[in-house]
C-alpha cells in the first residue's frame, strides 16, 4: 500500500525555515554557519565534544569490541580475493591488511595468481612511503601507458581526499622517475597521449576551475614542461557543471591510438563530446546524455545513450540503448549532406525492466553486463557489420550480481566476478574470443548463510509505480525482526545483490534482516528510472523508500520499533528526509557522509557539480521544491524523531562535513537525542585504512543493535 502521509506543517513553517529562499535569506536563517569551516575553532570544538559523547555510548557498549574484532578479521583477512588488474605481461593488485594498513602495490604472473601459492613482487609500499615522507598517503590508483605498461602515473591522496598528487613511476626500476611527470595536489583529469606527453585537465591557476572546483581547460603537457608551459588544446567555460572536462585516449589491442576524445560536462549528466583531430577540437554529433565505452575498428565508437536519440534520417533509439557508430558519421558535415552506413548500429536495446550495467570493448566484440530485474546477466556481442550483433549469453549464477573487472585488449581477456547477498564472490577469467569463463578464485564464506534466505518483493509507491526490493532474512523467521533498510536512489547508480561480509557477521548472524530497496533515482532499469525523480520530482524517490518500509511492515517482516535505515552520500539525503517526513516508520537511522542542507549544498564544495540531479537553489522556483524536503530546514522541536546516528569525515572533499555537523547541531539545539561522530582522516570513500574501517562498522552495528535489538 502507498506510504502514509508525510509529516507536514501543523502550526506554520518549522522554526528555522528561511523567511525567503534567496541565498541571502537561507544564510540569514542558518544559526550554525560556523560549522561549515572545516578546521574552524568552533567546528573542531563541536566535533570533539560530540565525538566524546558518541564514543562513550558506542565503544562503551559490551558488543563493540566483539564487533570491531570481527570486522577487522574480515577486512584484513589474507584469504580475500586480491582484486586483479592486467599490468603489462603480469597481474597487478593493491593489497591492505593488518600488517600493511595503508597497503602495497604489487604484481605477479597470471599463472602464479591462479595458483594456490601466489608469489607477489612488491612495487610500492605505501606504509613505508608515508613513514619516509611524513605524509598520510592513501593510494588512489595508477594509470599505466599501454601497451608495455612500464611507466605509470601514481595517484596519492593526503588523508584520503579525492584531490591527489600525481607522480610518474617506473615498473622496471620500481622507483619514482627522477625528473618525471609530477602534478601538485588537485582533482586532475589525466590521460597518457604517448610516453612523453600527457593530456591534463587541472588547476592551471586563478580562474581555471569551475564553481564546483573542477577543471574546464585541457592542455598538452610534454615531458620536462611545467604546467605553465603546457599547450592548451581545449577550453570549456568556467560556468560548466559536472565533474570537470576530461580527456580520453582510446587505443586498440596493440596500444595504437584510435581517437582522442574530450568530454565537456554541461551539468551533472549532460556533456558535449569533442574529438581532437590534428590538435584541433571538433564537436561530435552525439547526444548530451551519453556514456562512451570505447572504440572498435570497423564499427566505430561504442556508447550507450541516456536519452531517446537517433542519427539524421534514422529512427530514434530508446534511452539506454547500446550502440556503435562510425566516427566519420558523427563528425560534422556540411548542411544537407547525407552520410549513411549499412552497418547495424544497435548492439543491444534493453526492455523496460533491463539496463546496461557495464561494457568492455574489444577489437571485434563487446562484453556487456546487463541488469535484468536487478539480477545479473552476461553477454558477448560479436560484430557482423550489416548482419547485426549476434548475442551469446554466458552462464552465471541465478539471482546474483555480475561485474566486469579489468580487461586486456591485447590478450582478449577480461576478469568477471559474481556474488549474491548470501553467496561470496567468485572471480573468473574470460577468454573473450571463446566466450568461456574459467574460475580463478572463490572467496570463503565470512558468515553462516545457512540460516537466511533472500527474496525479492515489490512495493507500490505514491504514483502507483512498482518498486523492487530484496529481503535477506532468517529462514525460520516468526514475527517482526530487527531490520536494516538500505537505499540510495540517485545518480543512476544501481544496487544489485552484493555480498556484505561485515553485515552478515555483525547483523545477520545475530538474527537481523537486511533489505535493499531499488528505488527510483538509481540505474536499475536504465536512464528513465533515474530521470523520473530528478529536480522537481525528487519527492517520488522518498515516497518509494517509504513505500518499501510500509510494505515490510504490512508483510510482518518488521515493525516501526524494529526498523532502521542506512544511507550514505546521496543516501544521506534519503535517510535524513525519511526521518523528517516519516518519523513514525523508523526507530533508527545511520546517516553517513551525507548531503542534508539542500538549500546550501551548492555553496559547499563540490556541491555545485550536482545541480543536474537536485536543481539550483539560487533559482526561486527550484529553491521552493528543494525547501519542501530539505531535512535541515524541515526539523521541528515538537516531533518525536528516533535517536539517529550521523557520521562523516573531516577530510571528505566530496561531500562537505558541514552537512552532517549542522544537522547534528540543530537536532541537539531542539532537544532531540542523537549521536554524532566525525572521523578525522580517510576521505569520502572510507578506503584509507581497513583497521579504521573496522572501527567504523563496529560503531554502526552497535548503534543499530541498541536501537533495534535491545
Amino acid at each position: 500500500m502507498p506510504p502514509p502521509p508525510r509529516v507536514m506543517a501543523q502550526d506554520g513553517p518549522p522554526p528555522h525555515f528561511p523567511a525567503d529562499l534567496s541565498p541571502a535569506g537561507v544564510r540569514a536563517a542558518d544559526d550554525h554557519l560556523a560549522l561549515e569551516q572545516v578546521d574552524g575553532a568552533e567546528a573542531m570544538a563541536f566535533v570533539a565534544a560530540e565525538n566524546r559523547a558518541s564514543l562513550d555510548a558506542l565503544t562503551g557498549d559490551p558488543r563493540y569490541e566483539t564487533f570491531r574484532g570481527q570486522a577487522e578479521a574480515i577486512l584484513t583477512a589474507t584469504d580475500r580475493i586480491p582484486a586483479p588488474a592486467f599490468l603489462g605481461e603480469g597481474i597487478g593488485n593493491f593489497w591492505q591488511d593488518a600488517t600493511n594498513p595503508k597497503g602495497v602495490w604489487r604484481r605477479t604472473t597470471l599463472e602464479s595468481y591462479a595458483s594456490a601459492n601466489t608469489r607477489w613482487e612488491t612495487l610500492l609500499d605505501i606504509d613505508a612511503l608515508a613513514r619516509a615522507e611524513g605524509r598520510d598517503w592513501v593510494f588512489k590508483g595508477a594509470a599505466c601507458l599501454a601497451p608495455d605498461e612500464t611507466r605509470c602515473l601514481i595517484n596519492l591522496s593526503d588523508g584520503g581526499k579525492d584531490a591527489v598528487v600525481v607522480r610518474e613511476f617506473d615498473l622496471t626500476t620500481k622507483a619514482f622517475v627522477a625528473d618525471g611527470f609530477v602534478l601538485p595536489e588537485g582533482k586532475h583529469r589525466i590521460s597518457w597521449l604517448d610516453q612523453n606527453t600527457l593530456l591534463v585537465a587541472t588547476d592551471f591557476g586563478p580562474g581555471t576551475l569551475t564553481e564546483s572546483g573542477y577543471p574546464f581547460i585541457v592542455k598538452s603537457l610534454a615531458r620536462g614542461q611545467t604546467l605553465t608551459q603546457a599547450t592548451e588544446v581545449y577550453r570549456g567555460e568556467q560556468g560548466d557543471g559536472g565533474y570537470g572536462v576530461s580527456p580520453q585516449v582510446l587505443r586498440d589491442g596493440a596500444g595504437a591510438v584510435q581517437a582522442v576524445l574530450i568530454s565537456r560536462p554541461l551539468d551533472t549528466f549532460r556533456a558535449e563530446t569533442w574529438e581532437l583531430i590534428d590538435g584541433r577540437p571538433v564537436k561530435l554529433g552525439l547526444p548530451d546524455r551519453v556514456n562512451v565505452h570505447g572504440m572498435m575498428q570497423g564499427a566505430g565508437l561504442v556508447f550507450s545513450i541516456g536519452e531517446d536519440w537517433g542519427l539524421p534520417y534514422s529512427d530514434k533509439e530508446m534511452a539506454g540503448t547500446l550502440m556503435a557508430v562510425s566516427l566519420g558519421i558523427l563528425r560534422p558535415w556540411p548542411e544537407d549532406t547525407l552520410v549513411v552506413s549499412n552497418a547495424d548500429q544497435t548492439i543491444f536495446e534493453p526492455s523496460a525492466r533491463q539496463s546496461v550495467q557495464s561494457v568492455t570493448v574489444f577489437d571485434d566484440r563487446v562484453v556487456v553486463a546487463i541488469n535484468d530485474n536487478v539480477r545479473g546477466r552476461l553477454s558477448v556481442f560479436d560484430r557482423r557489420g550489416e548482419f547485426g550483433w549476434p548475442e551469446r549469453q554466458l552462464s552465471v549464477p541465478d539471482n546474483s550480481a555480475v561485474a566486469l573487472g579489468d580487461s586486456s585488449r591485447s590478450r582478449n581477456e577480461l576478469f568477471v566476478s559474481t556474488q549474491g547477498f548470501l553467496t561470496p564472490p567468485t572471480l573468473s577469467l574470460m577468454d573473450v574470443g571463446q566466450a568461456d569463463l574459467e574460475v580463478l578464485r572463490s572467496a570463503p564464506a565470512k558468515f553462516d548463510a545457512s540460516t537466511h534466505v533472500t527474496e525479492q518483493f515489490e512495493a507500490t509507491s505514491s504514483d502507483g509505480t512498482k518498486i523492487p526490493y530484496f529481503v535477506t532474512r532468517p529462514r525460520e523467521q516468526s514475527g517482526p525482526a530487527p531490520t536494516i533498510l538500505f537505499g540510495y536512489g540517485g545518480f543512476q547508480l544501481s544496487f544489485p545483490p552484493a555480498y556484505k561480509p561485515e553485515m552478515g557477521k555483525l547483523w545477520l548472524e545475530n538474527g537481523g534482516v537486511f533489505v535493499q530497496a531499488n528505488i527510483r533515482g538509481g540505474g536499475e532499469f536504465g536512464p528513465q528510472w533515474h530521470q523520473a525523480v530528478l529536480n522537481e520530482n525528487r519527492q517520488l524517490a522518498f515516497d518509494d523508500f517509504a513505500a518499501v518500509a510500509e510494505d515490510l511492515i504490512d508483510r510482518g517482516i518488521t515493525s516501526p520499533r524494529r526498523l532502521g535505515i542506512y544511507g550514505r552520500s546521496n543516501g544521506g539525503v534519503l535517510t535524513s528526509v525519511s526521518i523528517t517526513q516519516h518519523p513514525e516508520l523508523f526507530h533508527a537511522a545511520v546517516i553517513e557522509s551525507p548531503l542534508i542542507d539542500m538549500l546550501r549544498y551548492h555553496e559547499l564544495p563540490a556541491g555545485a557539480s550536482w545541480i543536474g540531479e537536485y536543481g539550483d537553489p539560487r533559482i526561486p522556483e527550484e529553491a521552493a521544491w528543494i525547501a519542501a524536503y530539505s531535512a535541515y530546514q524541515q526539523l521541528r522541536p515538537d516531533v518525536d524523531y528516533p535517536r539517529v546516528y550521523i557520521t562523516t569525515n573531516t577530510r571528505d572533499d566530496r561531500v562537505h562535513p558541514g552537512h552532517a555537523r549542522k544537522f547534528a547541531a540543530r537536532l541537539g539545539a531542539m532537544g532531540h537525542d542523537h549521536l554524532y561522530y566525525e572521523e578525522t582522516a580517510g576521505g569520502h570513500s572510507n578506503d584509507a585504512d581497513p583497521v579504521a574501517n573496522a572501527r567504523r562498522w563496529a560503531r554502526h552495528y552497535v548503534y543499530l543493535s541498541q536501537q533495534l535489538m535491545d
